[in-house]
């Protein structure tokens, strides 16, 4: 597991903010073994084409600044691949969820046109925004369809939906 104790110590930096990112997560166990469990998952799905995750590094000195990804779990009837992400506590307003998200919808888009879809929990200011930037910059568009009821740390909330189709000739210039 490539990274797993810098993925681990930058999830506890962001904690409990992260949880948004990572609902499956139980505040009430150790977060060690269930993000090692995870990456394990994420490795062993992502060489069967289940899942893609990328590790955000920092080039210059290979800081983790977090993670970004798709898996097939939409809401939504329109969509093929969920995306999701989280940026460590001490990077976040640096532009680096923005960046990483445009990289990896070009790679997605890269072969084939396919929609991607975004779940965001409307009372994180910051990271609806870095959704809201991305659905415009890309021509997406909100799809109340799929909202959902999420619990994040024992607390439901409704999370709006919106799409953005990939593909080639697709997205910002």
């Amino acid at each position: 597991m490539a990274h797993a104790a810098e993925i681990i110590e930058a999830f506890e930096e962001t904690w409990p903010d992260v949880i948004r990112a990572m609902p499956w997560i139980n505040p009430d166990k150790d977060v060690n073994p269930q993000i090692e469990d995870f990456l394990e998952d994420t490795e062993s799905k992502g060489r069967a084409g289940i899942l893609h995750h990328w590790t955000m590094v920092r080039p210059w000195d290979g800081y983790i600044l977090g993670l970004v990804g798709f898996d097939r779990v939409t809401r939504s009837d329109e969509a093929v691949w969920n995306l999701g992400y989280w940026v460590r506590s001490s990077e976040q307003q640096h532009g680096v969820a923005r960046k990483s998200i445009d990289a990896v919808l070009r790679w997605l888009g890269q072969v084939d046109k396919v929609t991607v879809e975004l779940k965001v929990d409307p009372n994180n200011l910051p990271g609806r925004n870095t959704v809201l930037r991305a659905v415009r910059n890309w021509g997406g568009q909100r799809c109340v369809s799929g909202d959902a009821a999420i619990t994040v740390a024992g607390i439901r909330t409704l999370h709006e939906c919106h799409i953005i189709q990939v593909g080639p000739g697709l997205g910002p210039t």
